[in-house]
């Protein structure tokens, strides 16, 4: 793949987005390279701009151009691009390319911030009077055989945290109290606090994953990490705009690790990858459990309807 070949796209559409923002490059007349082995940039891709790691940086045909590697994408992506077609990862720049992000509409194949794996797909036979974005209906893949699943080892402890989440929804009619403090949101964010403390350094790919992870329950909980008499409290607990990783916590948190190697076995994920992205959901999982006290609920709530009806039948 060329780089003449990644700078192509809707120039229309870009330079309506961009107005008269356009972002300054280094010439590359200059000595010193315009950007740095390992460096996070911005590079362009079919009109648009993904986040890149810089790899290889050479001066040929007297300019200078960088081998990159974006991010969350298998390496047969990675190609060789003019510096023109790369900006410096900064918040003006950003907010360039969240612009013509926008005005090119929302793309399913966008692979940023997905972690190396792609987002779940929602089946056809979830309907409702209002369809959210989150659950847009797409043909569903066939079952993958077991012996083909990502292998995910759950805890003993938190085996048993399933086991009565189970029970207190299906048998005892109860529910998860939302919103949940912490979220979802929160609980990703200790977890990064608490690899960077642990650490030192936390890895781009690290970073990748749990950004991934949460844009990944926000599209399953409502098809695939809901009981049947939760969905009325969905729809309650998240209106239009409002993400389910901001209101849900641990106990759907759990869930989801349960219908990962479903899910996962529909990616298209490198063998490195995949090894590397299993370690990473084992580790999330011992850290869920060594906090089980703090982020797990103990006990579920009645429902005020179901509360109230059986008022009712006991007064009369």
């Amino acid at each position: 793949m060329g780089s003449s070949n990644a700078c192509n796209g809707n120039r229309e559409a870009e330079d309506s987005a961009m107005d008269s923002a356009t972002p300054t490059h280094t010439d590359s007349s200059k000595s010193q390279p315009p950007f740095a082995v390992a460096e996070k940039v911005l590079a362009k891709h079919k009109g648009r701009f993904y986040e890149a790691k810089v790899r290889q940086v050479e001066f040929k045909d007297g300019q200078w151009r960088c081998f990159v590697h974006y991010l969350g994408w298998k390496k047969s992506w990675d190609e060789w691009l003019a510096t023109d077609c790369l900006m410096k990862d900064t918040e003006e720049n950003m907010q360039i390319k969240l612009a013509i992000d926008e005005k090119f509409g929302h793309d399913k194949s966008t692979k940023i911030h997905r972690a190396s794996f792609n987002k779940p797909k929602t089946p056809n036979n979830e309907s409702r009077g209002r369809k959210r974005k989150s659950e847009t209906p797409i043909k569903e893949k066939p079952e993958v055989p077991s012996d083909k699943l990502v292998s995910i080892q759950i805890p003993p402890t938190l085996r048993k945290q399933l086991v009565d989440d189970c029970e207190f929804i299906t048998h005892l009619g109860k529910l998860v109290k939302l919103p949940r403090t912490p979220n979802v949101n929160d609980i990703m964010k200790n977890y990064f606090d608490y690899r960077l403390k642990k650490c030192g350094l936390i890895s781009d790919s690290v970073e990748e994953i749990l950004k991934g992870l949460c844009c990944y329950f926000d599209k399953a909980l409502p098809v695939k990490l809901l009981y049947k008499n939760e969905r009325q409290q969905y729809q309650e607990a998240c209106p239009d705009n409002t993400t389910p990783s901001t209101v849900y916590g641990a106990e759907h948190l759990l869930r989801l690790f349960v219908k990962l190697p479903e899910l996962l076995s529909h990616a298209s994920i490198e063998e490195e990858s995949m090894t590397e992205l299993q370690a990473q959901l084992v580790d999330i999982l011992r850290f869920l459990q060594r906090n089980q006290s703090t982020y797990f609920l103990s006990t579920y709530h009645v429902p005020d309807d179901i509360e109230n009806s059986t008022n009712k039948q006991v007064s009369g």
